[in-house]
């Protein structure tokens, strides 16, 4: 018995696709946190921020417990932009401007330039030479401005 259709041994095999769709893998895969995703990236300019910054969320457990645990500061809001999620703190007792995330604010009220806050530090990984601003809360709104509340309703201090 014959085969139908005989096979040369010229033509390639074909790719195993799923019926539903195709399955396409490149190795390595790109996913992030892996080396070649690093390597494919532009090296950070001065001024920039690490990335992935540390949420609350992702933020280890025992940072977490050694912020909570730490003296409280107080500032001032220097910037914040709701939009891309963070922004600085001026300390009052003087030195570079702090780190603080969207994740990291409590509170009902969208920090704005010149509210009191008071804050506790945390290290920012991977190296632990910058500090961000953990638990920050509003102790005094900026009079004379409007402020936002998280839901998006305006008003007027």
């Amino acid at each position: 018995m014959s085969d139908p259709e005989p096979s040369s041994p010229a033509d390639p095999p074909l790719p195993l696709t799923s019926p539903r769709t195709p399955l396409q893998l490149s190795f390595p895969f790109l996913r992030e946190g892996s080396r070649v995703w690093e390597r494919e990236r532009k090296p950070p300019q001065p001024g920039e921020l690490p990335s992935p910054l540390p949420t609350k969320r992702t933020r280890t457990y025992s940072a977490t417990v050694r912020a909570k645990s730490g003296p409280v500061f107080k500032g001032v809001c220097k910037n914040f932009s709701r939009s891309q999620g963070h922004g600085f703190i001026r300390p009052s007792r003087g030195g570079e401007d702090i780190f603080v995330h969207i994740s990291d604010i409590e509170g009902e009220y969208v920090p704005m330039e010149g509210d009191e806050v008071t804050y506790k530090v945390c290290p920012i990984p991977p190296k632990n030479q910058k500090i961000q601003a953990v638990e920050v809360v509003i102790t005094h709104l900026n009079p004379g401005t409007k402020h936002e509340t998280w839901s998006g309703q305006i008003i007027s201090s």
